[in-house]
């Protein structure tokens, strides 16, 4: 009987929890661009296995699936209002959803991981799809050197 390489035996491998997705999250938002992670302020991110009822309902999502992350808080042009009380910035990720997407696709998790938040938080602050690609390709390019 041949060896067999064990490496790739997904046998005994459960699916990532919220702690290690919760890593993989920031260890992908350590690799953005500075002046784009500047973007954020105090930036939290958070892990949720779905949307609650209400981001369900106001987004008016087909299935809980729909929807990898989200951002709340305040943009640039939002950020220097005199209003006080202001909760920091934050970005949900939605666990099962993204393990969902990454069964279906031929990506890596940290690769969808950084790739959500990144649209996160350029569709939040007005980037274009282009300006987005080219952050996701110095992240990557951070991370691999």
């Amino acid at each position: 009987m041949a060896n067999i390489d064990r490496s790739d035996d997904w046998r005994d491998r459960y699916s990532p929890s919220m702690e290690a997705m919760e890593s993989l999250a920031q260890e992908a938002f350590s690799h953005l661009p500075e002046e784009f992670r500047m973007l954020t302020g105090n930036l939290i991110i958070e892990l949720a296995e779905f949307p609650d009822d209400d981001v369900f309902e106001d987004m008016a999502l087909e299935t809980p699936f729909d929807l990898l992350g989200l951002f709340e808080g305040r943009g640039i042009t939002e950020r220097f209002s005199v209003e006080s009380g202001d909760m920091p910035n934050k970005i949900l990720l939605y666990r099962r959803p993204i393990l969902d997407y990454w069964a279906e696709n031929e990506e890596t998790l940290g690769d969808i991981i950084t790739h959500v938040l990144i649209h996160e938080i350029g569709h939040h602050f007005g980037l274009s799809d282009d300006d987005m690609q080219a952050i996701e390709d110095r992240a990557d390019e951070m991370r691999t050197s």
